[in-house]
């Protein structure tokens, strides 16, 4: 069984930032604050590169969908490589981009909330001009990965920036921004399926709602550590909706993560004589079961140290499938 999962230092702050303009959530002694160039990272910043869950959490979808479409077929591509590679780059431009444009829209909210004063723009590092122009050279570089791939996929790849322009406004308007978040986060399950096989099966649409659904655990858990903040200032969160409640809601969103994952995983290879391959990649889906069973036994939600802590665990949870999805799909 893995490690707990280690709580973040305490960090000294001048101030709503650090004497180095580094993030108060960041982990303390990340790469960008230890090692990019200073004019960099306030725009490194505004991208998340110093707190890479996010990234990871937007590529696992992509990498669920090449394994297992590749199981469904019975084995690999050539191209599949490149589909991995171009969904990990891709993932890191469209989280910063997605973050700018967050950051940009939330910009008096953050400068309301403690933990998130000390981003780039409510800090004062960067101008809502300078942001904007990060977000569209990211977005630049994105496209030019995207129209790599097929027809459809660059289709859904477009059509997924309605989902990230919409994100950022869901927390005024809805209780279940975690569900705006959910969409746009698991898009890539869709794209990534679509580029390499073509199709978007039904396997692909239960695997994206699986991951919806664990967005909506992970995401809800992220949220507790914000949830005085956000009732002062009025914005919702599906954390404030669920209060005392919010832990039976995990455990749902659980059993439906992984009932649609296991699902996915089923339809895929049902149409393949290969029962080793289908156990392999059921096994996959149980594994990380398990992993989230054992973050539930660790999470204090009246802590947000270990709701930081255990936001961050999902990147594991989340990889776990994917060598055995890989393993089933070399199998055939």
């Amino acid at each position: 069984m893995s490690q707990p999962p280690q709580m973040p230092e305490d960090r000294s702050l001048d101030g709503p930032d650090g004497p180095d303009g580094s993030v108060a959530d960041a982990v303390q002694g990340n790469w960008v604050d230890r090692y990019a160039p200073a004019p960099a990272r306030p725009y490194l910043r505004l991208s998340r590169a110093d707190r890479p869950v996010g990234t990871w959490l937007l590529l696992i979808p992509c990498l669920w969908a090449i394994t297992l479409a590749a199981g469904s077929r019975g084995g690999f591509l050539a191209l599949d490589l490149w589909l991995i590679v171009a969904c990990a780059v891709g993932a890191f431009l469209m989280r910063g981009a997605g973050c700018t444009w967050n950051d940009i829209t939330d910009r008096q909210i953050d400068a309301a909330v403690a933990r998130t004063q000390s981003r780039p723009l409510p800090s004062g590092q960067v101008t809502v001009r300078q942001a904007l122009v990060w977000m569209v050279a990211q977005a630049v570089l994105a496209a030019g990965i995207l129209f790599t791939f097929n027809w459809l996929a660059v289709a859904l790849g477009i059509a997924s920036l309605a989902l990230v322009a919409v994100y950022p406004f869901a927390k005024r308007f809805t209780w279940w921004p975690q569900v705006f978040l959910g969409l746009a986060f698991n898009w890539g399950a869709l794209l990534a399926w679509a580029a390499h096989a073509g199709t978007v099966p039904v396997a692909a649409v239960l695997l994206y709602g699986g991951g919806i659904a664990w967005t909506l655990y992970y995401d809800t858990i992220y949220a507790h550590q914000d949830r005085e903040d956000d009732a002062l200032i009025g914005v919702r969160s599906t954390a404030r909706l669920f209060g005392d409640h919010s832990r039976d809601w995990l455990w749902s969103f659980f059993v439906v993560a992984i009932s649609l994952l296991g699902a996915a995983v089923v339809v895929a290879h049902a149409a393949s004589d290969r029962p080793l391959a289908l156990v392999v990649a059921v096994a996959g889906v149980w594994a990380m079961g398990w992993h989230i069973a054992w973050q539930m036994r660790q999470l204090d939600l009246d802590d947000p140290a270990s709701c930081l802590a255990v936001f961050r665990a999902n990147r594991d949870a989340g990889l776990i499938p994917v060598p055995f999805f890989a393993v089933a799909a070399w199998l055939g």
